[in-house]
């Protein structure tokens, strides 16, 4: 695994920012951690880079105890956050002069090719580029030398819609590549680059999973119901969001499986009148997830 966490804690005072998180993070695989702000998605981020040291638990980047990352992984990783730190009076050409030496891969034809994807002006100031500017920017330094893996803190954070795209499909051309860890709570626009994805709620690992398992067994379901139901529904766990109205029973059924729906909603419910299927995207099963658990229906 390219990035390895084992039960991470990290306290701040009484507060538990994580809370024994454990995920593995597959070579070229995108893995978006994703949850609402404050979830601990950035201090997740922040430990594995050895910005911070766990209060408790271990982790491995490339293969290495991230308290004793070395210039050699960090010459193999790419690392850009929403709030990264460029020396504000050096010019874009001036600031990517200065890194190039300290990256032996450095490519200067994947260079230009990412400076003219995201016309970034050369003479320009980094202080005098916007918000999206200076991501973009982080992004050249970060792709131009062929990170082994790319950490990504939240990068579409404030960003329009325009240049969200210019980032998202600047990372779809170089995703086979590299591995990507990305962090964000922009969960419609990541979801279109992300192959793995672990939920994280108040610093606890709701799960972790491939994206294209979770997209098989997810559905949002909607029934329509000969008659009302004669006495309260009490569905499985494995449903979420659960609402009657009558004649009609909704759900998001976390287990499906076309086969044996209709048997286990007849069990519940009764009589059958149809049953309509949908696919379910990945904000709705982070949202409904981390509702159940909260309400305490349904376990981390």
């Amino acid at each position: 695994m390219v990035v390895h966490a084992d039960r991470l804690t990290k306290r701040f005072g009484r507060v538990d920012a994580l809370r024994g998180l454990s995920f593995d993070v597959p070579e070229s695989s995108t893995f978006a951690l994703v949850g609402a702000n404050g979830a601990g998605k950035t201090t997740t981020i922040k430990v594995l880079m050895n910005i911070l040291e766990p209060t408790a638990g271990t982790a491995t980047v490339l293969d290495t105890n991230t308290r004793a990352l070395s210039l050699r992984e960090l010459a193999r990783i790419g690392y850009v956050s929403e709030h990264q730190d460029m020396p504000p009076r050096m010019t874009v050409s001036a600031y990517i002069d200065y890194l190039r030496p300290f990256y032996p891969t450095w490519d200067r034809a994947l260079e230009t090719d990412i400076l003219s994807h995201f016309r970034l002006p050369p003479d320009r100031r980094i202080r005098d580029l916007s918000h999206g500017m200076r991501m973009k920017m982080g992004l050249v330094c970060a792709l131009s030398f062929r990170p082994a893996l790319l950490v990504l803190d939240e990068p579409l954070s404030g960003l329009d819609p325009l240049i969200r795209d210019e980032v998202l499909d600047r990372l779809r051309r170089q995703a086979g590549d590299m591995t990507i860890l990305i962090s964000s709570h922009e969960l419609a626009e990541i979801e279109t680059v992300t192959t793995h994805v672990a939920f994280l709620d108040s610093g606890r690992l709701l799960f972790q999973e491939a994206l294209s398992d979770l997209a098989a067994r997810v559905r949002f379901v909607r029934v329509s119901l000969q008659a009302a139901p004669s006495a309260p529904v009490h569905p499985p766990a494995e449903w979420l969001d659960v609402r009657v109205d009558e004649y009609m029973l909704s759900f998001i059924d976390t287990r499906f499986s076309e086969r044996d729906l209709r048997a286990k909603v007849a069990a519940v419910v009764g009589t059958v009148a149809h049953i309509d299927v949908e696919p379910v995207d990945l904000r709705t099963i982070y949202t409904s997830l981390a509702r159940a658990v909260r309400d305490g229906k349904a376990s981390a």
